[in-house]
């Protein structure tokens, strides 16, 4: 509901900046079931809402994103950067 949301120009009061990865990188954090799920997306972008990594999170405490992760998560936006630019 809320990347729908989103799509539709709207932003979710609860959307967090992953400043890691430059401006417009963005995530949302969803709990069900005693477990913790986020996604992580860019909309600085001209022509799409990019969704770039989704995932439960492991960890119970406040370190940030795994390696591999945020690994992912930087090949995705190069990636989501390319095909924007019509690449």
């Amino acid at each position: 509901m809320r990347l729908y949301e989103l799509q539709q120009g709207g932003t979710p009061l609860d959307m967090k900046p992953v400043t890691q990865f430059g401006a417009g990188v963005y995530e949302l954090r969803e709990s069900f079931d005693t477990n913790a799920y986020r996604v992580v997306y860019v909309v600085k972008l001209g022509k799409a809402l990019y969704v770039l990594h989704a995932f439960m999170k492991k960890s119970k405490s406040r370190i940030g994103l795994p390696k591999p992760d945020a690994a992912l998560i930087e090949a995705r936006l190069k990636r989501a950067r390319e095909l924007d630019k019509g690449g």
